[in-house]
């Protein structure tokens, strides 16, 4: 039952961040290749879902 817990939290821990990461590149690579399409803004979009990026701090100056 335990070892059920520690491989559920590895994959929350681990396999979750890395196919965000994944999802936004790829929505990346394709942008640039052929400029923004439904099919990236979805994995942009998923990628947000599964893991939003930080805000970023605004400038005083």
């Amino acid at each position: 039952m335990i070892q059920k817990r520690i491989a559920q939290w590895t994959v929350m821990a681990v396999a979750v961040p890395l196919a965000a990461a994944g999802a936004r590149r790829l929505s990346h690579t394709l942008e640039a290749r052929r400029g923004p399409t439904g099919v990236s803004r979805l994995l942009a979009r998923g990628a947000d879902m599964l893991r939003p990026r930080k805000a970023k701090r605004r400038r005083l100056w």
